[in-house]
């Protein structure tokens, strides 16, 4: 119990010479913290969406290669045809029935709904010839373009029906540089 009391004495000693031991941060300390996270955060968050862009674009590659395969199995099952010159054309629900002509069935809904992984899908530039009364399409052009340029994306994407896959570098249809 003297002890305590002696303990006690040391500490109202202390508190009157101000030698006593302060607990918690002080504000400077809790400002270089703050700081210190906000610099890490400006740093971070610029790479992260840099990552997602590029991963939006790996993807926009993915689904023109699925959009091609789409086309040429298409054109296999529906010769009369030709091509499809519509995304809704080479998707639809299984729910609705058996793949047809108007919806084969060949890509996911969220795909042939024209967006997906921020960018926007179409098919453009098609070539129609008539062959005994019925319009056959013979040509195609896939286009990918970010649906927010910078963001989602930084490059556009063409492809037609070679196979071949080109960027457009301002994120737009003008596609030049071959992707390998």
């Amino acid at each position: 119990m003297n002890t305590l009391f002696k303990t006690l004495s040391d500490l109202r000693r202390k508190c009157r010479t101000g030698l006593a031991l302060e607990s918690g941060f002080t504000l400077m300390e809790l400002l270089i913290v703050m700081s210190v996270i906000l610099i890490l955060m400006a740093v971070a968050i610029p790479n992260f969406m840099n990552m997602r862009s590029q991963a939006n674009e790996t993807a926009a590659e993915e689904e023109l290669r699925t959009l091609n395969s789409a086309e040429i199995q298409y054109q296999t099952d529906y010769p009369a045809n030709g091509f499809s010159c519509n995304l809704a054309q080479l998707g639809g629900d299984p729910k609705t029935g058996a793949p047809g002509p108007q919806a084969a069935q060949l890509i996911p809904a969220d795909l042939a709904s024209g967006y997906k992984s921020g960018y926007n899908f179409a098919i453009t530039n098609c070539t129609k010839v008539t062959v005994n009364n019925q319009d056959v399409y013979t040509s195609f052009e896939v286009t990918a373009v970010p649906q927010a340029v910078g963001k989602t994306g930084h490059r556009g994407f063409c492809m037609d029906q070679t196979g071949e896959i080109k960027a457009d570098p301002a994120g737009g249809t003008n596609c030049t540089q071959p992707i390998s």
